[in-house]
């Protein structure tokens, strides 16, 4: 299970920079992306807005964007992996 506190991951391969995110008792708040597609990245942080971390993962691990090999969304889930 993911520790409760704020996180930062620094990604690879997508156009955001940097991810970061509140964990409390394994649900997921405040997420926020440095850099890539603004609009969409909002909605996908409100979407996810206190969703289980393992649901988030479930959800956007894989999703790919273009050619890429991986996504901001898939990101998320790699760094929420990561903390596990």
């Amino acid at each position: 299970m993911i520790s409760d506190g704020e996180h930062s991951f620094r990604t690879k391969g997508s156009c955001a920079r940097t991810i970061t995110y509140t964990a409390k008792d394994g649900k997921i708040f405040n997420i926020r992306f440095d850099g890539g597609c603004n609009g969409n990245l909002k909605m996908i942080s409100k979407l996810l807005e206190g969703m289980d971390a393992e649901e988030i993962v479930s959800k956007c691990k894989g999703n790919l964007c273009g050619l890429k090999g991986t996504s901001c969304a898939d990101q998320l889930a790699r760094a929420l992996i990561s903390e596990e």
